[in-house]
């Protein structure tokens, strides 16, 4: 499957050919150059390994800065596989966002926004009792969580508080607007995971 590293930029709007305004995010995506090839002779499996945002020297530590002088490329910030990737590349090879043209289908994959500890009216959407006199409930408390006498214990998946966000998200079936070859910008409907700068995994459906 074709596919790119990239960052999301933010969010906009733009207007379609019916007039009707439409929300859109803003892609920041590659080029990524080819670090090494897998094959299913040496690896038993078939992918190219991409790299995004090069780096100064110093940042990178030895065995980085090796396995990048192996493609003779200087070394980069991210390192991600795409398996069964369509196409004959070598090592070395650049990819950019040509491959990618308006009215293709993508999927996006990125982190979510991370919003720590959350309880359950906000991480599950739960509502509040009745806040008249005389109540003694927890107003933003979960409520009874199980029964005292069978099983007597809390089932596996009950909806409690805990940590919300941070989880890593596919959106699928985007459609790509516009791309704009010169800036490496590309314009997709709808959202994306994660906050403007997130790191993303950009692959074409078909």
């Amino acid at each position: 499957m074709i596919g790119l590293l990239g960052r999301k930029k933010g969010m906009s709007s733009v207007y379609n050919k019916d007039g009707k305004n439409t929300a859109v995010t803003v892609l920041e995506v590659g080029p990524c150059p080819v670090i090494q090839v897998k094959t299913m002779k040496n690896d038993k499996y078939n992918a190219l390994q991409l790299a995004f945002e090069p780096i100064r020297l110093k940042l990178a530590n030895k065995p980085k800065t090796g396995h990048f002088e192996k493609a003779n490329k200087k070394p980069h910030r991210v390192l991600a596989e795409f398996k069964d990737f369509d196409g004959d590349y070598k090592t070395g090879d650049i990819l950019s966002i040509d491959l990618f043209k308006p009215g293709d289908k993508i999927h996006v994959t990125g982190i979510s926004k991370g919003c720590g500890f959350a309880g359950v009216i906000k991480r599950h959407n739960f509502t509040r009792p009745n806040q008249s006199h005389g109540t003694h409930e927890a107003f933003r408390g979960p409520g009874s969580i199980g029964n005292a006498s069978y099983p007597a214990r809390v089932w596996p998946g009950k909806r409690m508080p805990g940590r919300m966000g941070n989880d890593r998200i596919t959106i699928k079936n985007l459609d790509v607007i516009k791309v704009d070859s010169e800036k490496g910008l590309m314009i997709v409907k709808g959202a994306v995971p994660g906050a403007p700068g997130g790191l993303l995994r950009i692959r074409k459906v078909g």
